[in-house]
């Protein structure tokens, strides 16, 4: 597991991460609620179609509490992180869903005309 976390260029930083019966997870905290936000986007793209905008909102929202914590203005906590980290993997995956469908669309508006 531990190959994972390096796989992915999370720094595994124990006092930001999540354990289990004395596990450490194979990401931090942040890095868990992106892999949940990425994957909670693919879900709900199959449904549904979700706002650009949204998107840019929620990747914001991971991005300021990233940059406040960076800058030392305020420490974040695991559950921030946790829960930033949803919302911008879910806006970020939302937008890639976004561009996949719209050249899925137009490949098929092409095939057809031919």
């Amino acid at each position: 597991m531990d190959e994972l976390g390096e796989a992915s260029g999370c720094h595994r930083m124990p006092e930001r991460s999540f354990f289990i019966r004395g596990h450490q997870f194979p990401v931090c905290a942040r890095c868990t609620g992106v892999a949940l936000g990425q994957g909670l986007a693919v879900l709900l793209n199959f449904k549904k179609d979700i706002p650009a905008a949204l998107s840019v909102v929620f990747l914001g929202i991971m991005g300021s509490d990233w940059g406040i914590q960076t800058l030392g203005i305020k420490e974040s906590t695991n559950g921030r992180r946790f829960i930033t980290g949803i919302l911008g993997g879910f806006g970020l995956f939302n937008l890639y869903c976004i561009v996949i469908k719209r050249i899925w669309r137009r490949a098929r508006r092409c095939k057809s005309k031919s």
